[in-house]
Order: C-alpha cells, then sequence, then structure tokens
C-alpha cells in the first residue's frame, strides 16, 4: 500500500542541535530511499518537514519507520499519514466495469 506521510518540526531546532542530527537523519531517509520504503520525497514549502511517499504494508508501519527516525526519536518532528490508492472513480470510464 501507498501512505504519504507529512512531517511537521514540531519545536524549532538550534544550529547546534540541526549539526548534532542531519548526519544521521539524512543517511537514514537515504537508506529508506534505497530500500525501497519510501518510494519519492520532497520538502515541503508551506513550513519545514518533509513528504514521504511511503511502500508499506500498512499506516501502522509507516508509523513504526518514521518513530525510528533520528529527528523523530530526538522529538523535534512528528507525521501525519493518508493513505492512498489508485484514483478508483476512473475505472467508471473503462467500458464494461
Amino acid at each position: 500500500m501507498k501512505v504519504l506521510a507529512i512531517g511537521s518540526i514540531t519545536k524549532p531546532v538550534t544550529d547546534e542541535e540541526r549539526a548534532q542530527i542531519m548526519p544521521h537523519e539524512v543517511p537514514a531517509t537515504l537508506k529508506l530511499y534505497l530500500d525501497g520504503i519510501v518510494d519519492q520525497y520532497w520538502f515541503r514549502h508551506d513550513r519545514p518537514g518533509p513528504v514521504f511517499l511511503m511502500n508499506v504494508d500498512s499506516v501502522e508501519q509507516a508509523k513504526a519507520v518514521t518513530d525510528a527516525m533520528p529527528i523523530v526519536k530526538a522529538g523535534f518532528a512528528s507525521y501525519e499519514f493518508i493513505p492512498v490508492g489508485p484514483l478508483a472513480p476512473l475505472g467508471m470510464l473503462i467500458q464494461g466495469k
């Protein structure tokens, strides 16, 4: 299944904290991408935080994955999860469906 995981920064991160966390956060995110768990990722333009399109078995798995990320474990970020799938009404456009 696909899950949209929308990240938000929950408390300000100082430059010192960022310097400590990001060397761990970036490789963790890259590993999720290379392992096929994160299919696509973006950075929000409306406020700080990433958005991931995840390939997971459940919303619970998506939560477990993001909960293990360094920035979440440090208490600086949280995620909202939205399960998504194909646009089902398009099937009505195919004759016989």
